[in-house]
């Protein structure tokens, strides 16, 4: 877009209100893309696709979805939010990564043949840009082959992004609240935040990224939490006795302890696992 040197305009942050007005201030008849993410990954909150997407149709625009942070870990095949949403058909342009849920490197666009062929003879980004190496290309299509049939590392995900809120809720830590994996913990001070990521470190031997202006607005610092498949209950524990210790330490605020029953996954989930902890669990 910034290439393209054509004209942008902002809209707020999941406003749909707000979206239609300056679609129909621009006429059905004008070319416009519609660009947004279906996972933020700073609050952790979703895109409303559903609602962008009748916008689109309703007022003639094209759609670019960026679901580097929902694909391989959302939809029944790993394709996003959007696949969840049953309307990855209704969408022009959807973005992904090979990384984050895929583990491995490089990205992607899916698109009809027409706008991939344009973008191929025409972006720059892309004609000067390496290909991948082939083990890297290998690992990336392993990587989606499996998570294209199995649900075991998508529930184990799920599940433990559950469990690392649900013990930082009881213990009085803040964390923000939303419906995804995301475990944004709230400092709200940048040179604490800064602070607790390094005592976290030196102390406990635990490496969480602090989150600072610009990726944050100034007074919305934060401690960002990557809970993973492999993680178990009891580094769930050790990391919630390590934040206590850094909030103290710090002088940071606790919120009142938040008990929120956790919903475990069932039985016959755990038992094609991958992870023996789960299934133990289960059982």
């Amino acid at each position: 877009m910034r290439r393209s040197g054509c004209e942008k305009k902002i809209w707020r942050h999941n406003d749909v209100a707000h979206l239609e007005a300056l679609l129909a201030a621009e006429g059905k008849e004008r070319a416009k893309l519609i660009v947004f993410e279906s996972l933020y990954s700073m609050d952790g909150d979703f895109a409303p696709i559903a609602e962008i997407v009748a916008l689109a149709k309703k007022h003639g625009a094209m759609t670019y979805i960026d679901e580097v942070h929902a694909v391989g870990m959302y939809g029944p095949r790993g394709g996003g939010l959007s696949e969840r949403e049953g309307l990855m058909g209704e969408i022009d342009v959807i973005e992904g990564t090979l990384a984050k849920g895929f583990g491995s490197l490089g990205g992607y666009i899916a698109a009809d043949a027409t706008l991939i062929d344009a973008v191929r003879s025409y972006a720059p980004s892309f004609i000067f840009t390496t290909t991948l190496p082939p083990s890297v290309a290998a690992s990336a299509a392993a990587a989606v082959r499996c998570l294209k049939t199995s649900n075991a590392e998508r529930e184990r995900h799920q599940a433990m992004a559950r469990m690392v809120k649900h013990a930082l809720r009881a213990a009085g830590l803040p964390v923000l609240d939303n419906p995804s994996h995301v475990v944004p913990v709230m400092v709200r001070d940048a040179k604490k935040c800064r602070a607790a990521s390094e005592l976290l470190l030196r102390r406990h031997e635990i490496y969480i990224q602090p989150i600072n202006y610009p990726t944050v607005a100034k007074g919305a610092e934060r401690l960002r939490i990557t809970p993973t498949p492999r993680h178990t209950e009891a580094q769930v524990a050790r990391l919630v006795e390590a934040l206590v210790d850094v909030w103290t330490t710090l002088g940071l605020p606790f919120e009142e302890a938040r008990v929120v029953p956790l919903r475990r996954p069932g039985a016959d989930a755990a038992a094609n696992c991958a992870y023996p902890e789960m299934k133990k669990a289960a059982e």
